[in-house]
């Protein structure tokens, strides 16, 4: 009996695992939000990060820096932070120091329109504010995704008048 319930559990295993090798993708999808596909921020206005390590006078700035890491480390003391308001993405986007991390305001839904300010289950950060999306004709399904005119947002899909 123990015999033909191991032998049932090696053929369903072996089963689910090549149908599985058959079909790759995932099974779930989990997208961050502040990940819209690009890896850095590019700075509107290249800024001068200070090296305080230094002890020449010459040498305590370090080149200007025309693009951060998307989520990349920061300080959030004021004079050590390389995320202190910048506009980045041709003004699409405004990075923060929110704990440690370097944070979009304006699409971050954990920090959104300011570090620590988390939108709702089922709303995204709008510029800056948290928007339902599921029936917002000027953001419908998605930020920015405006339906056009006379026509309803209808669980996140333009839909007819």
């Amino acid at each position: 009996m123990a015999s033909n319930t191991l032998n049932l559990i090696g053929i369903l295993s072996l089963t689910i695992t090549i149908l599985l090798s058959l079909y790759p993708q995932p099974a779930f999808s989990f997208q961050m939000e502040d990940f819209d596909g690009e890896e850095e921020y590019l700075l509107d206005h290249p800024v001068i990060i200070p090296n305080l390590r230094s002890r020449s006078q010459f040498l305590k700035t370090s080149p200007t820096k025309d693009k951060i890491r998307k989520g990349a480390d920061c300080d959030p003391h004021p004079s050590l932070n390389i995320c202190k308001g910048i506009s980045a993405n041709n003004g699409t986007s405004l990075l923060y120091c929110c704990k440690t991390h370097c944070r979009n305001v304006l699409s971050d839904r954990n920090n959104c329109g300011k570090c620590g300010n988390r939108c709702k289950f089922g709303q995204r950060c709008c510029s800056g504010v948290c928007t339902n999306v599921a029936n917002n004709v000027n953001h419908c399904g998605k930020c920015g995704n405006q339906c056009s005119s006379g026509v309803q947002c209808d669980n996140g899909f333009c839909g007819y008048a």
